[in-house]
């Protein structure tokens, strides 16, 4: 595990967080991260214990947003069950949590403060929402996924650097 402290823009809200997925690897080109935080075309999240999430200033600037999903096939749409969060005043996009998985939680890397060590390679994800003016950009062997994985971020960090990322 590594204590990670993170913060939005502004410096309204600060936060803290235990992490055993802190390797900041996997792309995620979805029109929802792309959209909400991606910087690049893609939004990077790290996976964290949700029991020691703690918010340590600015609570109450918090605010969530649950994404609207359409079906590609039926055009139905339903709402997420992920609670994306971000600071009101600013707009940082800080954390997802999701009540499927309720002992984790999902930091943006983007709004990590402690420095994180570099990934031995990169997981390009959900390519097939990707914005026609992203470059898929990483290293020889990334792995690409057009649609997302099967596989979780500890999954990942257990096949490619045991159990001590980093």
């Amino acid at each position: 595990m590594m204590h990670l402290e993170g913060s939005c823009h502004c410096g309204c809200v600060r936060f803290s967080v235990e992490a055993g997925e802190y390797l900041p690897f996997m792309r995620c080109y979805c029109s929802i991260c792309r959209k909400t935080a991606g910087t690049g075309g893609y939004a990077i999240n790290i996976g964290a214990d949700h029991r020691t999430l703690k918010v340590m200033k600015g609570k109450r600037h918090l605010r969530i947003y649950q994404a609207q999903i359409a079906d590609k096939k039926t055009g139905e749409t339903r709402t997420s069950s992920g609670q994306r969060h971000f600071c009101g005043k600013c707009g940082t996009a800080l954390w997802i949590w999701d009540p499927q998985w309720p002992d984790q939680v999902y930091p943006h890397a983007s709004a990590i403060d402690t420095p994180l060590p570099k990934p031995p390679a990169n997981c390009h994800v959900s390519l097939d929402s990707m914005a026609s003016w992203v470059r898929v950009e990483g290293m020889a062997g990334d792995e690409r996924y057009e649609t997302f994985p099967a596989f979780s971020l500890k999954e990942w960090h257990e096949r490619r650097v045991g159990n001590h990322p980093g």
